[in-house]
């Protein structure tokens, strides 16, 4: 199907938000106050923009941007190019750009998932400039080229991807609420690690595992360090119980090769030592052999399977984290040691109660493959990618 091709500026009229200043002398609590649109009245997964935090006095509207509902609004900022749909009225800053229908042939919530697609993604990204903070500009925005379909079309489209959309952020739901219910099955089964209501044998993490912090500043060099090589895991790569690399912190396989006591294995539980106390992730087979970062130490249990997932799980918990904090070391930043962290004291379960447990978490990891299945971000992608070029 051939839709005709056209920029964004022959459709809406895009603009740049814009702040008077100082801004904190023109916020106000006065009903009579104009709507002050931010960054911050956005909700992770929604496409409206309803009620804002804050005003502005009405003399601010002046050196500002007045926008109103049906408006479309792009970050042009850090996450650049995210859009969302006003539900209200005010004024916008300069974190913003507002794109107004230039017609009635424009359906905002079609245009809502075109220009939040991976591919426009993309081609903004090529596009926006700033070498570490990536900006959009109006004259980016308004040359972009896309196809318009008719408007009953874009209204067919855009129906199909809000049920899409429904069923991605139930799965989102779904995942929070398992991740809620294996912690109270958790705690239920193995009880508080500080009080031990179960009566488990309580061993130091010394007895039961080896500890060991990540290589000194000294045995790596500027040289080391490569792109797309080994990846070095520091605590800012432990992310919400994962670890996620980055494809610059990494070093080469010769470095690799000298450094085989800080070789993670399947099992080990990595934690960050210095930031955030207690930021923990047990490591899996596709992470086998990464390398421990200075910043970081880990901890490899004497048996792994089933108890590194319990030993995880008691590392992570708040109860140990605050335990952390208080006997972190360092005046100017706080840092945890092999002494510090082999102290802790760990009820050991029985291997029934570990193993039941474990059953559990596999039935829930089976019901998130079938919900993964059916509402990933993938299939999503897939389906806009189909809708957007008229094979839907």
């Amino acid at each position: 199907m051939s839709w005709p091709i056209v920029k964004i500026e022959d459709i809406f009229d895009v603009a740049r938000g814009g702040s008077p200043r100082p801004i904190d002398a023109f916020i106000t609590d006065d009903p009579d106050g104009v709507n002050w649109i931010m960054i911050g009245d956005t909700k992770s997964g929604e496409k409206y923009i309803s009620t804002t935090a804050k005003r502005i006095r009405p003399e601010g509207v002046k050196k500002s941007r007045v926008v109103k509902e049906g408006d479309f609004l792009l970050t042009n900022s850090m996450s650049f190019g995210r859009p969302y749909i006003l539900k209200t009225s005010g004024c916008i800053h300069d974190g913003w750009l507002v794109l107004s229908p230039k017609s009635d042939n424009i359906y905002t919530d079609y245009f809502y998932y075109y220009l939040g697609s991976q591919e426009i993604k993309n081609r903004l990204a090529g596009k926006a400039a700033g070498a570490v903070v990536k900006n959009l500009n109006k004259d980016i925005v308004k040359s972009l080229k896309i196809p318009l379909p008719p408007l009953d079309e874009q209204k067919r489209i855009a129906a199909i991807l809000d049920k899409a959309d429904a069923i991605r952020q139930k799965r989102k739901q779904a995942i929070d609420l398992a991740d809620e219910f294996l912690r109270s099955v958790f705690l239920d089964m193995f009880g508080d690690p500080v009080t031990n209501p179960k009566g488990w044998d309580v061993k130091s993490l010394s007895e039961i595992a080896r500890i060991q912090i990540g290589p000194f500043g000294t045995q790596l060099h500027k040289q080391d360090y490569i792109e797309n090589g080994i990846p070095l895991i520091n605590p800012t790569h432990i992310v919400r119980g994962d670890i996620i690399p980055k494809n610059n912190l990494t070093i080469s396989s010769e470095k690799h090769q000298e450094l085989t006591e800080y070789h993670l294995k399947t099992g080990d539980i990595v934690m960050g030592r210095r930031g955030e106390m207690g930021r923990c992730a047990i490591v899996n087979e596709r992470e086998d052999g990464w390398l421990c970062g200075t910043g970081s130490l880990f901890i490899r249990p004497g048996k792994t399977g089933v108890f590194s997932e319990y030993l995880n799980k008691l590392l992570s918990s708040e109860a140990i984290k605050k335990h952390l904090e208080g006997e972190s070391q360092g005046a100017t930043m706080p840092n945890l040691n092999k002494t510090i962290v082999g102290n802790i004291k760990v009820p050991v379960p029985s291997d029934e109660a570990l193993n039941q447990f474990s059953s559990i978490k596999s039935q829930f990891l089976r019901y998130l493959d079938t919900l993964h299945s059916f509402s990933s971000e993938k299939y999503f992608e897939s389906l806009s990618h189909q809708s957007f070029s008229g094979q839907l």
